[in-house]
């Protein structure tokens, strides 16, 4: 009997398919106009993605939106754009504003006021006619937007993430459909949109626009709305987890239903039966199954990150009704405030430092899976392991690639603006409207990203917590959503009230020019707790990259006048609007530029430098008396072409803060302490490190070996911290000299690190520091280095389908510090995204190092040639 029932129901749910698929018509080029996309779902159960948009000024129709919503009113002098696409995005997409991001064009070829009124979004489809439970799902919009269809008003859609859905199944028509929604101005004081802050200069439109998927979904009388699998993993010895599947059922009818739900997670089957009301929405849970041995997910550097899936069905009798499928990772993520009040965080039992960045979307919310595989595909090749997302909360492709690669995500609303209008500088206060518009953002968002094993926290507040009513709000919807991971208050310790309490963040900058040195004392963003965000703020990118996105005037200033306002700096307001206490640092420590290439070369060392101080600084006091339980560096990358901020520039172009921040992130690594002197070991990986061997070495500016020191059987356990020795102060050093370090094991080199450093310390000034800068009363001085004699160095080359491996030898008989690789296409511009397996290298006389560089072969354009330069060495080619 049961195997008959079994038949019996597969038959009715393929009949069901069969007879629910509504006849489809293959899109049109948008070249040509042609509006008909391939949007209707093909089956039960399926979403399409709405395509075929067109948009155009309210300006330029009389019309209105039952007129333009009918399926002849048609798309002439309407531009073709991108499923996912704001407006300006979409002007950008058809050579509206041909190169957009150079110089000052932002500002000089775009009219603000264009965009001061709505724009219109269009496009048509072919349907069966009208078809039961058959909805229109948009996932907000920013700043809003009021949706027609067939020329019937739908409603409206308010704020950026702030999800709606449409029954429009009555309102199909057999043949040609028509969706229109105009969107209206985005203020980001005003409206729950996006802001750039003091990140970039804002986009023109203020990302007025769609820029996630609309989406058709068709279903039975039942929907799962969503589904998501809460893991309880049994700690320490990880033998065994109990999973426990959660699905959300919504009735469609007018009347009661049983509903049957089945799901699979690998070899464990799940049913349910549940009955709903009529209209009724339920969260129903799952009895829960064990699964033994699992497959643990594990952040990068400590382990592998697989994922399960979780396939649900919903039944109405024998009748297939919806389907839905889940991934997700078994993990366990804890938070909680330490001895110190400081945050720490717990995955899979391990208290671990949060290594991460801020993150900034592309300025006009483009949507390019390719461009985000390889910056986080960086992140990794950084040793980062965290990213944290203030308010720029992407696509559905950038989680699912930080879950495939381990990196963390810390997500949350963003600061100064409507989002935090309880700070003195936010937007204005919310009023009765604004409050359901938070807590259904937050409701929609928690629905996205709380099946992700990536995501491990949400930050409800950026600089201040919000207000008690504020926090419960939020809270209840996070548990309504089946939230799984810590909810924090906010990324500084300011105005934390109850109930989430302190936030066990600090965030007291800096983030503008600071010495390597900072990162060492006591005070302020020094290495100690977890830090919400900070840095040494500018990031010169290296000259191509100059030339690219500056004029020759630009150029110019940046490298004789610093104090000069650059357009791109920030939002072009102070302090962050120029360079001055950058170059003026280089100046003082390296020696005066002499011209761009100069100031490029010695803006790379510095970077280097000061972002291998933070990171370095952060990791030998892991384990400190107060410990630094985590940072966020400020920032990842930039959302266009700036000079403030970044690890690698708009052009994913790695310069001397990349390989700064590489070399201080290696999983197993030796460091030099600015402030004692001391020589530690770090591991970063999931397993101790025995027997080592650590040398220590400092030169003179001529090459001169002053001291040695040598220590072997060293080891060090996994996420831990070994000082190895302490060099001595010595006299008669040359006022620039060099320390050197070598980790090995039997041999075999795991770690070298090159430090430039001056017998005249640079001094801050820490009593004069202000929320975003602590100035020094001394500079260190480091123009030796520019009076080191030129360095020849050999480069040999050889290209394979996995990359290019490089060969340098120094055959000088000068040290050259810095060596930087770049391989460049027959063009002659570089070849990007690339990764390094490491660069800006020092070579003493004689020696070589090899390098590895991994590209894909699209991006070479042929066979790519390897250049060769650096502060002294003299320009190769190979």
């Amino acid at each position: 009997m049961a195997s008959f029932r079994s038949r019996l129901a597969l038959l009715l749910a393929v009949l069901c398919a069969l007879t629910l698929t509504p006849a489809t018509v293959a899109a049109g080029s948008a070249a040509t106009g042609d509006s008909e996309g391939l949007v209707m779902p093909k089956a039960m159960g399926e979403g399409s993605t709405v395509t075929g948009w067109h948009i155009r000024s309210s300006a330029e129709l009389a019309a209105g939106g039952a007129r333009i919503s009918q399926p002849d009113f048609g798309n002439s002098g309407w531009y073709p754009v991108a499923p996912r696409s704001t407006i300006v995005a979409g002007l950008v997409q058809n050579g509206h504003y041909p190169n957009l991001f150079h110089s000052t064009n932002m500002r000089d070829q775009v009219d603000r006021a264009d965009f001061a009124v709505p724009w219109w979004y269009r496009t048509e489809f072919r349907a069966a006619g009208p078809e039961r439970n058959t909805f229109l799902r948009i996932p907000g919009a920013v700043s809003r937007a009021d949706v027609w269809l067939n020329g019937t008003p739908l409603g409206g859609v308010v704020g950026t993430y702030n999800a709606g859905e449409f029954d429009i199944g009555p309102l199909l028509r057999p043949g040609r459909n028509a969706l229109a929604i105009r969107v209206h101005p985005s203020d980001p004081d005003r409206d729950f949109a996006i802001s750039w802050l003091d990140w970039a200069q804002p986009a023109p439109d203020n990302n007025m626009g769609i820029w996630r998927d609309v989406r058709l979904v068709r279903t039975g009388p039942v929907t799962l709305l969503g589904s998501y699998v809460h893991t309880d993993l049994e700690l320490p010895g990880m033998d065994s987890a109990r999973l426990v599947a959660h699905a959300e059922v919504r009735n469609n009818s007018t009347w009661a239903r049983n509903v049957v739900l089945r799901g699979r997670i690998g070899p464990h089957r799940l049913r349910k039966e549940v009955r709903l009301g009529a209209g009724e929405t339920r969260t129903v849970a799952f009895p829960g199954v064990t699964v033994r041995e699992p497959r643990v997910w594990w952040p990068a550097q400590l382990g592998e990150q697989p994922l399960y899936r979780l396939d649900l069905t919903a039944w109405t009798g024998y009748r297939l009704s919806d389907r839905d499928r889940t991934t997700f990772g078994v993990r366990e993520v804890d938070s909680r405030l330490n001895e110190s009040g400081d945050r720490q965080f717990l995955v899979n039992g391990k208290e671990l430092q949060i290594r991460s960045a801020g993150w900034a979307s592309d300025l006009l919310l483009r949507s390019r899976p390719e461009r985000l595989r390889a910056q986080l595909g960086y992140v990794r090749d950084l040793g980062l392991n965290a990213i944290r997302l203030e308010g720029k909360l992407e696509t559905p492709e950038f989680y699912e690639i930080a879950d495939r690669t381990g990196i963390m995500l810390l997500t949350g609303w963003e600061c100064c603006d409507k989002w935090e209008p309880w700070t003195s500088w936010g937007g204005e206060e919310w009023t009765a409207e604004d409050y359901p518009i938070a807590r259904d953002s937050m409701a929609a968002q928690a629905r996205v990203l709380r099946s992700h094993p990536s995501v491990i926290a949400f930050l409800i507040g950026s600089d201040i917590a919000p207000p008690e009513d504020v926090q419960r709000m939020y809270l209840a919807e996070l548990e309504e959503a089946g939230w799984p991971n810590p909810v924090i208050p906010a990324a500084a310790s300011r105005n934390a009230p109850e109930p989430l309490g302190p936030s066990g963040l600090k965030m007291e900058g800096p983030y503008d020019w600071v010495p390597p040195n900072y990162w060492y004392g006591n005070r302020f963003g020094a290495a100690f707790g977890f830090a919400g965000e900070l840095s040494a703020g500018h990031s010169v990118p290296t000259v191509d990259s100059l030339r690219r996105m500056l004029s020759p005037e630009e150029r110019e200033k940046l490298w004789r006048d610093p104090a000069a306002q650059q357009f791109h700096t920030g939002r072009g307001t102070p302090p962050f609007d120029n360079l001055e206490l950058f170059s003026t640092a280089l100046a003082q420590r390296y020696g005066a530029p002499t011209g761009l290439a100069d100031y490029a070369e010695k803006a790379q060392l510095a970077n280097y430098e000061n972002t291998r101080a933070q990171f370095e600084a952060y990791a030998r006091r892991m384990t400190a008396p107060r410990p630094a339980t985590g940072l966020v560096y400020w920032m990842l990358n930039n959302a266009w072409p700036s000079l403030n901020w970044h690890l690698y520039d708009y052009y994913l172009n790695p310069g001397g803060a990349y390989f700064g921040a590489k070399k201080g992130n290696e999983a197993l690594h030796v460091q030099y302490s600015y402030d004692d002197r001391s020589v530690v070991v770090v591991d970063r990986g999931s397993d101790p490190a025995r027997g080592l061997a650590v040398r220590a070495e400092v030169y003179d500016l001529d090459g001169t070996l002053v001291h040695r020191s040598e220590r072997h059987g060293v080891s060090v356990d996994s996420l831990d911290v070994t000082e190895v020795l302490t060099l001595p102060e010595l006299s008669g050093l040359s006022d620039t000299y060099f320390v050197r370090l070598d980790l090995s094991r039997d041999g075999r080199e795991l770690s070298r690190n090159t430090y430039w450093l001056s017998t005249r310390p640079d001094v801050p000034d820490w009593d004069e520091s202000s929320w975003y800068h602590t100035p020094v009363s001394q500079y260190a001085d480091l123009s030796g280095l520019g009076e080191l004699p030129d360095a020849a160095i050999e480069v040999r080359a050889r290209t394979g389908h996995a990359g290019t491996t490089v060969t340098l030898r120094n055959t000088s008989e000068t040290i050259a510090p810095a060596v930087r690789a770049t391989l460049r296409k027959p063009d002659g511009s570089r070849v990007l995204p690339v990764t390094w397996s490491d660069n800006y290298v020092s070579l003493w006389p004689g020696e070589s190092v090899t390098l590895r560089a991994s590209y894909q072969p699209r991006d070479a354009g042929g066979r790519p040639t390897v250049e060769v330069g650096g502060l002294n060495a003299v320009p190769t080619r190979g």
